[in-house]
């Protein structure tokens, strides 16, 4: 069963899972309530996808700038800075939509490029500083923590979010995203003083960008993972499909795609209450590409699935096997990469997640229309499995890989020549 020693040890941690979980719960109220209310608004669906659109351009700035300044600054002045910039959009959001002719499209629009640049502080801020909270053999078990309150929020936020829709409207749903917003604001207030080892305010921000790029690319284990999460959010995404799936497969309508969305959340719950195995594992880089060919079975298991039953277990499974690879890769990546560099290095992360999504859902949804919503599916699963025997075959370093705790000696070979300083090669 999941390990929930970092609870017990560490005070900061606590309050960082206390805090994520309120925030998750917050952010899925939002995410119902900015599409449904644009949708409207305009009765546009393409309205509706360019605010997403505008909102994952904001993240991904807010993200590159974010990953810089974490590794600069006090991070916890970071993390409150986001916080802090939730609880006035979604304020401002909720104004606007009790004004008295009808809310203004503009000001959704304004408000959501506002949460993602300074909400993306926040979050890489808190990933570059929340493995410091925890010795690094219980990295697994900050990752599996951190995956489950994630998971916890997907099954039940987007639900919640619409009830409350129904009851408060959409302003009372944006009122109380920003409430739920000022109380993790307050709770990451209280985090201590959370400055990088070493200063380098001096260093150039163009030269600090570069450290940090050539080291996420340069290094034996770090820049394998990369490419192969980018592998996973290319083909293993079928989400884009569920609909037309649904539609000329299954036969079936809104009710069964309800269902075929909820299965993956419900798969990566069951994952992280039982990843506790993720803890012991020796090779942690095979289990991790392990993990990520199962995705890609799953995947191609149900673009071969016939009927609504078998489609439903494979994207069981596919949440089971994602959550999987989240925990292992979060230990891999944290524990490899120096504390003076983890604000950049999970920027490049969080920056190849945000365009990957996007890409993903644009090559399954340009194969379909050539090959059908089945084949497209299946095609996905077959390149996902591809692709980890590419990786495992080409990169030693990742299959060998083993999360490095504490007491691990590191050679220079397991840091790379890009890291900046004999402290950093050290951590």
């Amino acid at each position: 069963m999941i390990d929930t020693a970092p609870l017990r040890i560490s005070r900061e941690f606590r309050i960082v899972f206390t805090a994520r979980i309120v925030s998750v719960f917050g952010l899925g109220f939002a995410a119902v309530a900015l599409p449904t209310q644009v949708y409207g608004l305009t009765g546009s669906s393409l309205l509706v996808a360019t605010v997403h659109t505008a909102n994952a351009v904001s993240v991904l700035c807010g993200t590159l700038v974010g990953g810089v300044l974490a590794d600069r600054g006090d991070r916890r002045r970071l993390i409150v800075v986001g916080r802090a910039s939730a609880v006035v959009g979604y304020t401002v959001l909720a104004a606007n939509s009790v004004l008295p002719e009808q809310p203004l499209l503009w000001v959704v629009y304004a408000a959501a490029l506002f949460i993602g640049f300074f909400g993306a502080f926040s979050a890489v801020a808190l990933q570059a500083a929340a493995p410091g909270f925890v010795p690094r053999d219980k990295l697994p078990a900050a990752g599996a923590l951190l995956a489950l309150n994630g998971e916890l929020g997907a099954v039940l936020a987007p639900a919640l979010g619409g009830v409350l829709i129904a009851t408060a409207g959409m302003g009372g749903n944006y009122a109380l995203t920003a409430a739920l917003s000022l109380v993790t604001t307050v709770l990451v207030g209280r985090l201590p003083r959370l400055d990088p080892d070493t200063d380098q305010r001096g260093e150039p921000v163009l030269r600090a960008v570069v450290d940090g790029a050539r080291f996420a690319t340069r290094h034996r284990v770090v820049g394998p993972l990369l490419l192969l999460g980018l592998a996973q959010l290319l083909f293993a995404a079928p989400h884009v499909l569920i609909n037309e799936f649904t539609d000329t497969v299954l036969g079936g309508g809104p009710a069964v795609v309800g269902l075929l969305y909820t299965a993956p959340a419900l798969g990566a719950l069951a994952g992280s209450l039982t990843s506790g195995w993720t803890s012991h594992v020796r090779r942690a880089g095979a289990a991790l590409l392990g993990s990520v060919a199962v995705c890609g079975a799953a995947v191609l298991g149900l673009g071969l699935s016939p009927v609504l039953p078998l489609a439903f277990v494979f994207l069981v499974l596919l949440g089971h096997a994602q959550v999987s690879e989240e925990i292992l890769r979060y230990a891999l990546l944290q524990s490899h990469t120096p504390a003076t560099l983890r604000g950049r290095v999970n920027s490049v992360w969080t920056a190849q997640a945000t365009v990957g999504d996007s890409a993903g859902a644009l090559t399954l949804g340009a194969l379909a229309p050539l090959l059908g919503a089945a084949a497209a599916v299946a095609a996905g699963g077959v390149l996902t499995a591809l692709s980890v025997a590419v990786l495992a075959l080409a990169f030693p370093g990742l299959r060998a890989a083993r999360v490095l705790t504490d007491s691990t000696p590191e050679d220079g070979a397991e840091t790379s020549a890009a890291t900046p300083s004999p402290r950093a090669r050290a951590e």
